[in-house]
């Protein structure tokens, strides 16, 4: 600024700062430019008596800066320019990290907007932009709450061919019997056995009950089945099977339903058959059982049920396309994208895919819709709305193949991940099955390799230690929940999805595919199984499992046995009641032929009711006032007098 220019001041008008007076250093000027505080752009002259007053002057001016402020500021800047690759974001203010999280926030470029180089041309493929231009017809919001009602209209249709044109009582479940398994049925099966032997029945089966196996060994006769479904006999020309065997199963078996599209059938029970031959057929196979039952039942396919087929296939089939056209066609705000997905993926799993009930109670799922809709609105706000808008933006084709192809692998958890041989996340469950600890080496391998490529997607935006805190003071909550005593930590997959979601909350493809995956786990979980609790009971647990318990003695075994003498003459005997004052057996309960025949605190039974021409098979447990204990496996007689001593161990 040139330093003897005339000073311009009158002693009537109002005092105006004089271009010769010291100016603050906040308005000084260096190598001729205004600096950053100038109170005007002009180079020459601040103010004149013309253009401004002291008050339009006061106006413009901003208050000094501290100096120490203005000293730190230039030396971080210094700093940060002169060694980029020290500057510690983590001490960055606030408002710096969300800048450095919003720039990590880019929208994917589409990749089937395609774009090749060859000799100094650019050949353009733009495919989404096409499906962009061609669709935005469909885009008015009129046309989505059109559909909306129509969906709606639809899916009662559905509801109702599906339950309520065949009485309520005619439905059965995938595990339904006549038998229960060990001594449920009480003393000689009256707790099970019908009035009348001979009754028919008609019934409706659902889909996909070929899948419905046992979690663990059920013991028939002298043998255990596990991991399939429970058949029993099957095998004679007349196809008749155990009472206890799982009816949908066997009618599957039996060509009477289909697998897929479920059916109706006529049943007719059979009392006190003898000899149930296995068999294969229609890919289910059944085990044999070489005695005497007290029920059984047979099949015909002369029902007078009408509108037999499970539609779950068609509703998965229009649901599947409703979505797709969501993302391809609609393309609604972001928020109704996601709670229509949050809607359809909860009502198909309680109406179609895996009802709790059939018919289901439509109650019962309000009172689960409810509480889902509360944990799904976290879900958008800690993950949805930083992924979803960007990876939609601009590739509704790609979008929907990266959302929808997790999304219905999680929905429909019951086709996909549950036919792994890996039931439950505990350690009773991992060894029990042929290859579950395989399966669980190469899930945690995937989940390990996801979850380092997210972690360093995280760690790019700088969120990395927000992160990591909130897991970590996530984790000890589960180790103090995991140490609670009597109870044992219980990672249902609708909690899973809760635990990872915050995670996914960076625009990326994988995470949108993690998002689609995690949302159908969640709410298939909470739709076909509930809010069951973090931290269960070991009894809860077991389900038919043993318990562990102590067994009782046979004291006839191949030593005492005679088998010269007829069988009416024998007798089997068995241990006392252990000695243990604490202990809480008080009796014995008896099993012929899977059948309970003696309950009481004797040591004794004699056979002389039982068919000497055909084997038979004996277990035998200690019960108190409130439980029946393990039973010891199966010692079998043989009609040739052979005895054979039960195998160590429980069973069920």
């Amino acid at each position: 600024m040139e330093a003897n220019r005339p000073s311009s001041s009158s002693s009537s008008g109002p005092h105006l700062i004089s271009e010769e007076s010291t100016l603050p250093s906040y308005i000084s000027q260096t190598d001729g430019k205004p600096s950053p505080y100038s109170l005007s752009t002009k180079s020459d002259a601040l103010s004149t008596p013309e253009d401004k007053s002291d008050e339009a002057l006061q106006t413009r001016a901003p208050s000094p800066p501290n100096r120490s402020q203005a000293w730190l500021r230039e030396r971080r800047e210094r700093f940060s320019a002169a060694n980029p690759t020290l500057y510690n974001r983590y001490v960055a203010v606030k408002s710096d990290l969300h800048r450095k999280l919003n720039r990590r926030r880019v929208a994917p470029k589409p990749l089937l907007d395609i774009h090749i180089k060859s000799r100094g041309r650019t050949i353009s493929i733009p495919v989404e932009r096409t499906i962009v231009r061609f669709t935005r017809l469909f885009t008015a919001p009129w046309i989505f709450a059109i559909l909306v009602v129509g969906y709606i209209i639809g899916l009662a249709f559905f509801t109702r061919a599906q339950y309520f044109l065949i009485p309520a009582e005619s439905f059965i479940g995938c595990t339904t019997t006549f038998w229960a398994a060990n001594n449920q049925c009480g003393l000689d099966g009256q707790n099970c056995m019908p009035m009348n032997t001979s009754q028919v029945f008609d019934f409706r089966c659902p889909a996909q009950c070929k899948n419905v196996i046992l979690q663990n060994p059920r013991t028939v006769g002298n043998e255990q089945i596990a991991f399939k479904p429970l058949i029993v006999g099957g095998g004679d020309a007349e196809g008749t099977y155990r009472g206890d065997s799982f009816i949908c199963a066997a009618a599957q078996q039996a060509g009477l339903v289909s697998g897929s599209k479920g059916g109706c059938g006529r049943l007719h029970l059979v009392p006190d058959f003898n000899d149930f031959l296995s068999t294969t057929s229609n890919g289910l196979s059944s085990i044999g059982f070489p005695t005497v039952f007290p029920l059984a039942y047979r099949f015909s396919a002369d029902t007078s049920l009408t509108h037999c087929s499970d539609n779950r296939n068609a509703a998965l089939a229009m649901n599947i396309i409703i979505t797709s056209f969501l993302f391809l066609l609609l393309r609604p705000k972001h928020i109704i994208l996601f709670w229509s997905l949050v809607c359809i993926g909860f009502w198909h799993v309680s109406l179609f895919s895996q009802p709790q009930r059939n018919p289901p109670a439509i109650d019962e799922i309000f009172g689960r819709f409810l509480p889902t809709l509360y944990v799904a609105y976290a879900f958008w706000r800690v993950a949805f709305r930083f992924t979803m808008p960007k990876v939609t933006a601009n590739a509704p084709l790609e979008s929907c193949v990266l959302y929808l192809s997790g999304f219905w692998v999680g929905v429909l958890n019951n086709l996909t991940f549950d036919q792994l041989p890996l039931s439950r996340l505990t350690s009773s469950d991992i060894g029990k099955r042929s290859g579950g600890i395989a399966t669980l080496v190469v899930l945690i391998v995937v989940v390990t390799i996801c979850a380092i490529n997210q972690v360093r997607e995280i760690r790019k935006t700088g969120w990395l230690p927000y992160y990591v805190g909130w897991y970590i003071v996530g984790g000890l909550v589960l180790l103090v929940l995991a140490l609670l005593p009597d109870l044992s930590l219980r990672l249902h997959h609708y909690i899973i999805p809760m635990i990872l979601i915050p995670g996914t909350a960076f625009p990326t493809r994988l995470s949108a595919i993690y998002q689609g995956l995690l949302l159908g786990l969640f709410l298939n979980g909470v739709a076909a199984f509930g809010y069951d609790p973090i931290v269960q009971s070991a009894a809860v647990l077991r389900q038919d499992a043993t318990l562990g318990s102590l067994i009782p003695t046979f004291f006839t075994n191949t030593t005492t046995w005679n088998p010269s003498l007829p069988l009416a003459n024998q007798t089997l005997t068995w241990g006392p009641l252990p000695e243990d004052p604490n202990s809480p057996w008080s009796g014995f309960s008896l099993l012929i032929d899977d059948v309970e025949r003696f309950v009481g605190t004797g040591m004794e039974f004699a056979l002389q009711g039982l068919n000497a021409s055909i084997p038979h098979f004996f277990r035998l447990a200690y019960i108190s006032d409130s439980q029946t204990g393990d039973f010891t496996k199966a010692a079998t007689l043989w009609p040739n007098g052979t005895w054979v001593d039960p195998a160590p161990g429980p069973s069920y």
